[in-house]
């Protein structure tokens, strides 16, 4: 089988837990969608769009970003 073409690093809820076992903060896929864009990393469409043009999204606490950094470092995606 070959794999070259599949993502390599965590799964979403792999890095929520992570990030709730190190930190006991619960976070959410937007803010973990937002941390990889903001490092350069692979995200699919359908995590960071919003509904409607004039909705705005919550932007990710400085604190969870933090985590959630850290939890990518952990999982060796960045």
């Amino acid at each position: 089988m070959d794999t070259s073409g599949l993502q390599k690093g965590a799964t979403y809820p792999e890095i929520k837990a992570r990030v709730l076992e190190q930190t006991g903060l619960k976070i959410s896929s937007l803010y973990i969608s937002q941390v990889k864009q903001k490092c350069g990393l692979e995200v699919r469409e359908n995590h960071h769009k919003a509904t409607s043009e004039n909705t705005k999204q919550p932007q990710c606490p400085k604190e969870k970003e933090d985590a959630i950094v850290e939890a990518l470092k952990h999982f060796q995606m960045i």
